[in-house]
């Protein structure tokens, strides 16, 4: 049984934050502030705007100046981060619990109060016009940005988090702004907190620099759900060394009963180093350095990728065994058994315990189960899901999941 080392409470202030308070024996402490805006919510007009306010973020506030916020940041002696995703962006600070004042005084300060200077905004339009030329080149991005454009016509997903180059290169201050304040409140934000304080003053504390903080929640644009396009395509590109291959599964409306089962199924296809494609594509063939998969399951994303990079005349012996493998699975030539399932209860244990054990990790734990409406303790109950699963499960979801999938290979013109 897993030993909680941490309890939570639950807090509303008065202008509508959520915030949860983590208490925990612990040196260090951490914060996330969880926005929900990201690339999911935005129009066309709109591709990458979530991204580039949060590099802004960091650029300098009402009092102080980009090298003045930098400064005071690194003077935690901490980590400090962020990142944009489809549907959130997360600002972090983990610190020794003895600075975790100043970091929620300096993180307030960056959310509530951030200065959008015009030179700032150049320098950063030419940052991440920098950073979307720079994915271009890496052949693994690219191949999971041609899949995307591949599978879908209508969905966020089609396009990178980062946005489109036209959008950055056009963005108006006042248009940032504009969409910053309209999305960063307090209504539409969760912080997660992680400290030896007690709830009583942890709670304290996060009001002090959060409960100024104003606005009310905008209504979001619809989130469209699509199922991936079932096709094969075949990209080209100058000087690869090798080429790619990438599949794309979607299942929208997939029901909870299947997650933990589906979770299981990835696991042994191809999540670790002795999965079922990785035996077969390196170990048995020897086709390919790394083959992987990645699932990824949230309230508006359900999708399941299989990735791997062989030399051009392998790819269709490549293709082959990747196809033959799920059939398989699906056919139940290859079965699930009680060994599976020990492992993955180990597999499972091992990464919640790391979690509970790791500040910064419980931190963003909480926050994106608080994000997504799930139970915070959902870990204890997959530990019994685990125990009482019937293997039958792991088949069925196969034959939900493992099925028409889009499939996008990206060759070398020299070839």
């Amino acid at each position: 049984m897993i030993q909680l080392n941490f309890d939570i409470k639950r807090h509303k202030l008065k202008n509508g934050l959520e915030v949860l308070t983590i208490h925990k024996d612990t040196q260090i402490a951490a914060i996330n502030v969880g926005i929900k805006i990201g690339a999911l919510y935005e129009k066309m007009n709109e591709k990458g705007i979530s991204h580039f306010i949060e590099h802004l973020l960091f650029k300098g506030t009402d009092t102080r100046n980009d090298e003045k916020l930098n400064s005071d940041l690194e003077s935690l002696g901490g980590e400090y981060n962020a990142y944009t995703d489809y549907d959130v962006t997360v600002y972090t600070i983990s610190c020794l619990a003895e600075e975790i004042h100043n970091a929620v005084e300096i993180l307030g300060d960056m959310i509530i109060n951030s200065s959008f200077d015009d030179e700032e905004i150049e320098k950063e339009r030419g940052v991440i016009l920098s950073e979307i030329k720079t994915s271009k080149d890496d052949i693994e991005d690219l191949s999971f940005k041609c899949v995307n454009k591949t599978a879908f016509e209508k969905s966020a997903l089609k396009y990178e988090v980062t946005g489109i180059e036209k959008n950055v290169k056009s963005f108006k201050r006042e248009e940032l702004f504009n969409y910053y304040k309209e999305n960063y409140t307090p209504k539409n934000s969760i912080v997660s907190f992680v400290s030896p304080l007690s709830h009583d003053d942890a709670i304290k504390l996060i009001e002090k620099y959060f409960g100024i903080w104003s606005g009310d929640e905008k209504e979001k644009c619809e989130i469209i759900l699509e199922d991936n396009k079932e096709i094969i395509e075949i990209g080209y590109k100058k000087d690869i060394e090798q080429s790619t291959i990438v599949y794309l599964f979607t299942f929208n409306g997939l029901k909870k009963e299947y997650e933990l089962p589906l979770r299981i199924l990835n696991h042994r296809l191809g999540e670790s180093s002795n999965s079922l494609l990785f035996r077969e594509i390196r170990e048995n063939r020897g086709l390919a350095y790394d083959i992987y998969t990645h699932l990824e399951i949230t309230k508006n994303i359900k999708t399941l990728y299989i990735y791997t990079a062989v030399s051009g005349e392998n790819v269709e012996e490549a293709k082959e065994s990747i196809d033959e493998t799920i059939k398989n699975i699906v056919d139940g030539k290859i079965e699930f058994g009680d060994r599976d399932l020990e492992i993955m209860k180990k597999v499972h244990k091992t990464a919640v315990i790391s979690t509970l054990e790791d500040s910064s990790e419980l931190c963003n734990y909480i926050l994106h189960q608080a994000l997504e409406d799930e139970d915070i303790f959902e870990f204890i109950e997959d530990m019994h899901r685990l125990n009482e699963l019937d293997k039958r499960k792991i088949k069925e979801v196969s034959k939900l999941v493992l099925k028409s999938p889009t499939v996008h290979i990206l060759k070398s013109e020299d070839n």
